[in-house]
């Protein structure tokens, strides 16, 4: 597992200029988007032929619409042509239309630059699947979490500062000119940079296209529901959209009614929540060890809740309007608020990263683009619904801002809840992860000789009750274990391991033995990875005891192209789980937490391994640790 720092993809061509094109996009979006917002409330009363009010919302609705219209469009084209062509096309459009808006914005024509704002909208609908397609294409999978940390992180800071400098510029006296020169300047500097992404072969070539957008809607939302959890990483992602949206669009009003804030107040709020999210995303690829984690999802959504409903408690009940920015963020009675606030996104930054991840790996590579279409789609969705409820909530049931944020708070409980229920995997993987980073300091080492596909019998020696949940965290693939039957049938204990797919064995039950050697057997034939402690039970003195013949069974019964590959652990001997100084668990504790090592050995054939050799690797293993 590398631990070079996540920066080292910048400094590679095969991710810098994918990772610079769509930041600035990202960043032009916002400069256009938002400095004509601005010149519409502010500079443009009477150019319309309606009000102010309905041509702000409009353009939020026009930019959106083409995610519902040519999302499944483009998910297939990202999957039959060339996704680095696709890139730059789409940012050469991004030109053209630029240059019409630069027009438009000289001779002040706000009717057609929401014509316009439309067909951004298209132009980031066609952008969208072949940039998140791309990564895994041009990422190693252990670059995957890495790579879409940088990815939002560049985004979020992108939109912020693409909101500021839209801000500034609405401000000057010559706001149309500097607009028109800004919009296309950026976009200009997208597609140069986009010039240098190295190609992405199309995924499926042969596929058909044809101009039917809502035959392919249905298409593409079907393909997203195929893979259960493709389908829930999609739904959550699509939740912290709407949560996001809810957030972002209550800003003006929670400064201003609740803070005692002004209009840079609303761009201060904004800067710590997308800075928060850039943190937490860059903070998501440090916890997970660089690899895709489904147990950091969990600890994103409980900071969500919790700093969410942390809002209401923390706004004052009183405040006087601030004189001034720095007396705003000065004000000691905010710095709560701030701080919920900031936290809030790096829950987001933690929750959103590792469903991103997932979403990509796990889809089929000829449908990966029409499955980040339908992403698209859900999304939009989303987004939609977040304005509803917004104006339910806020309007006719006339709640306040503190309390609709802690409605979205106890919203978000249950709808984490819901997504857990239908995929335990992602809490059965917070308990491994806090387990592993919190009473342990795991330092795995040579895990790469666990083959990343097909079969693999992984041998161990048993220390604690604690050593599945430390393998299971140290390792990138899921394992099954064979555990003791007694242990197994605990009833908190065998939903956890139902939901991991444990095999439980009862070591005086001969058909109990045979069921589960058959099953590991069948496991290990099927390309899963399963762990056996041959030992059969914990050691009583430190050392290794002999392995039991049931390994030799095992192998005998497996394929030769399944791989073992020997781990041993060390550093367990003397903590609270393992036998030393008394029985597991009943007894005092001598420490808090233990520095653990879990080092793997060169894999081999099952043909060649036996259980005298496995002894004797794992436990050189264990004696060799430094």
């Amino acid at each position: 597992m590398s631990n070079k720092p996540q920066s080292r993809l910048l400094t590679k061509q095969r991710f810098l200029p994918y990772f610079l094109t769509q930041a600035l996009g990202a960043f032009n979006d916002n400069v256009y988007k938002n400095v004509l917002l601005i010149l519409i409330a502010f500079s443009a009363p009477g150019a319309l032929p309606f009000s102010s009010d309905l041509a702000i919302n409009l353009a939020a609705g026009l930019f959106i619409l083409p995610f519902f219209l040519f999302s499944a469009s483009a998910g297939v084209l990202a999957d039959k042509y060339d996704k680095a062509q696709i890139m730059r096309v789409v940012k050469f459009a991004e030109i053209i239309i630029m240059s019409l808006a630069a027009v438009a914005f000289l001779f002040k024509s706000y009717l057609l630059l929401l014509v316009l704002l439309f067909l951004m909208g298209t132009q980031s609908t066609f952008f969208g699947p072949a940039k998140y397609a791309l990564l895994p294409q041009h990422l190693k999978k252990e670059e995957l979490v890495s790579g879409n940390a940088l990815v939002e992180t560049g985004t979020f800071v992108a939109i912020l500062l693409g909101t500021l400098l839209a801000g500034i510029i609405a401000n000057q006296e010559q706001a149309p000119l500097i607009a028109a020169i800004s919009v296309v300047s950026f976009a200009v500097m997208g597609y140069l940079t986009s010039r240098w992404i190295p190609e992405a072969k199309p995924s499926t070539p042969d596929i058909a296209f044809k101009w039917q957008p809502w035959r392919q809607t249905r298409h593409t939302l079907k393909l997203a529901r195929q893979d259960k959890t493709v389908f829930q990483c999609v739904i959550g992602i699509s939740w912290f959209w709407f949560l996001g949206a809810c957030y972002l669009t209550q800003f003006p009003n929670f400064a201003k009614q609740y803070l005692g804030g002004n209009a840079a107040s609303v761009s201060f709020l904004l800067a710590l929540f997308s800075i928060g999210i850039a943190i937490g995303s860059l903070l998501c690829d440090r916890l997970s060890n660089h690899r895709i984690e489904p147990g950091i999802v969990p600890l994103g959504s409980l900071g969500i809740t919790i700093f969410t409903a942390d809002l209401m408690f923390a706004t004052p009940a009183t405040i006087a309007t601030a004189d001034s920015f720095l007396a705003f963020v000065t004000n000691p009675e905010l710095l709560r608020v701030f701080i919920s606030l900031t936290m809030l996104g790096v829950s987001g930054g933690i929750f959103i990263v590792p469903l991103y991840a997932m979403m990509q790996n796990r889809a089929k590579p000829e449908e990966r683009a029409q499955i980040i279409a339908a992403n698209n789609i859900w999304n939009a969705l989303f987004m939609v619904m977040s304005a509803v409820t917004a104006i339910v909530c806020l309007s006719i049931l006339d709640m306040g801002i503190p309390q609709f944020f802690f409605m979205l708070a106890m919203m978000n409980l249950v709808a984490v809840c819901y997504i857990y229920c239908q995929v335990p995997n992602f809490f059965w993987r917070f308990m491994v992860w806090i387990v592993t980073h919190t009473m342990y300091r795991v330092k795995p080492k040579n895990l790469a000789n666990i083959p990343e596909t097909g079969g693999v019998l992984i041998v161990c020696n048993h220390v604690t009750y604690m050593d599945a949940l430390i393998l299971a965290g140290a390792t990138p693939r899921p394992i099954r274990f064979l555990m003791d039957e007694d242990i197994y049938s605990l009833p908190l204990v065998k939903r956890f391991c139902d939901a991991c797919n444990v095999i439980p064995i009862n070591a005086e039950d001969r058909r109990s033995v045979a069921i589960a050697l058959n099953q590991a057997s069948e496991r290990l034939n099927r390309g899963d990875v399963v762990c056996i402690f041959p030992e059969g039970q914990l050691t009583y003195t430190g050392e290794m005891g002999p392995f039991l013949r049931g390994i030799d069974v095992v192998l005998k019964r497996t394929n030769p192209s399944v791989k073992v590959v020997p781990i041993a652990l060390q550093g367990l001997w003397g903590s609270y789980f393992s036998r030393e100084g008394g029985k597991a668990i009943l007894k005092i504790p001598k420490r808090f937490w233990s520095k653990v090592t879990v080092v793997a050995g060169d894999s081999m054939s099952t043909s060649n391994a036996n259980s005298q050799l496995l002894h004797d690797q794992v436990s050189q293993l264990r004696d060799n640790l430094g």
